[in-house]
């Protein structure tokens, strides 16, 4: 298990690194967009291992 939260906090640390970035070098604009690539990429990994898989499928 220690193994599973180490990987979760090193991308975590990416995640809040490329924001840092974007803040840094006054990218705003980006933001938006970046959030929802990382929300869509939650959805579909959400969506391969869960029994609500066949729900999500239809509003695609």
């Amino acid at each position: 298990m220690p193994k599973f939260l180490t990987s979760i906090s090193q991308r975590l640390g990416i995640v809040k690194e490329l924001f840092s970035f974007l803040a840094k070098e006054k990218m705003w604009w980006l933001v938006p967009i970046v959030a929802a690539l990382l929300l869509l990429g939650l959805l579909l990994i959400f969506a391969q291992s869960s029994v609500v898989a066949p729900f999500i499928y239809t509003l695609f």
